[in-house]
This record gives structure tokens, sequence and C-alpha cells, in this order.
């Protein structure tokens, strides 16, 4: 019965040891202390105001939801800079008499990741998503931000899964 108690806290001993430096977002032991997110330009040719502050929000807001690093404004560990490289509105389909019966709204974003401690996981990589919708529909102010908002979660999520996740 001793041995049993030996064993059995080994056991357990060794379950918390294996889950040490493992986490759900993936991201393992980040070798960084702080971050820092630089203002994102909109460079596309069609400008919608505002979508650069909102994209540059949205990334910092996953990166603190999902790693315990902390936010700067300058000198941090890991650097992310870029710019919006492309907003369009694309007809998908068309009806029998030549009008959009599906549009696509499209963003593009270009992003430079520098990490200080770790220059081999440096990139710069452009990262694109899109929403299709009615095309006899033209969103505007909360659907269109909805649209915009839908389609930065997922540019950010695949820049936080290149930069840190490593999937």
């Amino acid at each position: 019965m001793k041995n049993l108690k030996y064993i059995l806290l080994i056991l357990i001993a060794f379950n918390f040891i294996g889950c040490g430096h493992y986490n759900f977002t993936g991201t393992g032991n980040i070798d960084a202390k702080t971050f820092q997110v630089n203002y994102f330009q909109n460079n596309s040719e069609l400008i919608e105001p505002g979508i650069e502050r909102n994209l540059t929000l949205k990334l910092q807001e996953i990166i603190q939801n999902q790693t315990n690093l902390n936010l700067t404004i300058s000198k941090g560990d890991l650097l992310y800079e870029g710019e919006i490289v492309d907003y369009r509105i694309t007809p998908m389909t068309a009806t029998a008499d030549q009008k959009a019966a599906q549009s696509r709204l499209t963003i593009s974003v270009n992003v430079r990741f520098s990490n200080k401690n770790k220059e081999a996981d440096n990139f710069e990589k452009r990262f694109s998503f899109f929403r299709d919708y009615d095309g006899v529909e033209l969103p505007t102010g909360a659907t269109l931000n909805g649209y915009i908002d839908e389609i930065f979660e997922r540019i950010t999520q695949d820049i936080f899964n290149e930069s840190l996740a490593k999937w």
C-alpha cells in the first residue's frame, strides 16, 4: 500500500511536469516579455476610413488575450508593423440580367514581424481574407463594420498563429 502511494505521487508529478510548457493557444514558451504593434497605415486604392485603427487595436487585443506579454509603445521584444495594401469589393456571380448576385469584400494586409530575441522567427508576409454578401446589398454602417470585424478577426488570428503559435 505504501508503494502504491509513492507510485501515484510520482505519476501525478510527471503529469504536471509534462504540461508545464503548454497552453491552449499553442504558444508554448515565448522568449519575450513585451510586444509592440505599430500603427498600420491604409495604403489601399479604395479607402475605408478608420479600418487602420481597427486593425491595429484588434491585433493588440488578440496578443494580449492569448499571451501574457505586455504591450509597449516602443522597444518591444516583438514588433508588428505593416500596412493595409488592398481593400476591394468584387462582383462574384451575376444574374441573368447582368447584375451582381453575390459580391466579395476582400482586405489584404502586409505584415513585418521582428523578434529581437530570436531573429530566425522574423518574417514579412501578406495576409488576406474576404466576406461574401448578397450582390444587391450595399453594406454600410454597422453591417459594413461587422463584415470588416469578421475579416480582421481572421487576419489577426492568422498573424498571431504565424508569429507566435507556429501552427
